[in-house]
């Protein structure tokens, strides 16, 4: 299935302030503001692919751009795998439902790292995140992070790639964190993983 722009696009209404202007980094001030902020889905009904993170950053949770801190290989990755025809910029991100493209969290409020996470939240997190799929319908669910993954669904052994159950009526997808602290990947191998997941989406059909 290709997207097409008729597919209806849902944004629930951000908890930020007048995020800066692309070209304008956050503040220091701006930053320590932005914990335990939540930001916008970019998400509509039917997608390709839905791509979950583990929470925004405080960076992502200040301007309001999923995966937007600088170093984070997210935007990379996602060219270098074959899913955008350019690498996009962060604030382009409303551009990706056009491409059958999504993206949400498993945990909405925004910390420093990920790790500050709790357990009971990435459990919690995992059962809004089943009942999005359930309710928007995308075709595969990439979750971002093997480690939340794990954690969030129960599923210590699991490992990246494919998984064999499904969310929802989903097929279910576990990628590299893309985080510029994950020295285990580069953006090669990034771009590598994201392009075995489109591959698999292609043929699929």
């Amino acid at each position: 299935m290709t997207a097409t722009g008729s597919r209806r696009v849902t944004r629930s209404t951000p908890a930020v302030t007048d995020p800066p202007l692309p070209s304008a980094r956050p503040t220091r001030e701006q930053l320590a503001a932005a914990a335990d902020r939540t930001i916008p889905d970019v998400l509509a009904d039917g997608l390709d692919v839905l791509f979950v993170g583990i929470n925004p950053g405080l960076w992502t949770a200040a301007t309001g751009w999923h995966f937007a801190r600088p170093g984070n290989r997210f935007w990379p990755a996602l060219h270098r795998g074959g899913f955008t025809s350019r690498q996009l910029h962060p604030s382009e991100q409303d551009e990706l439902p056009g491409l059958g493209l999504g993206i949400t969290n498993m945990v909405a409020r925004a910390s420093a790292r990920a790790d500050e996470l709790t357990a009971a939240e990435l459990v919690a997190g995992a059962r809004i995140l089943t009942d999005k799929v359930v309710r928007h319908r995308p075709r595969w669910v990439a979750v971002v992070g093997v480690t939340a993954y794990r954690a969030g669904f129960a599923r210590p052994k699991a490992s990246f790639g494919p998984q064999p159950e499904r969310l929802g009526d989903a097929r279910l997808w576990v990628l590299p964190n893309p985080s510029g602290l994950n020295a285990h990947f580069t953006a090669e191998t990034l771009g590598a993983a994201f392009g075995e997941l489109r591959a698999a989406v292609r043929a699929a059909g």
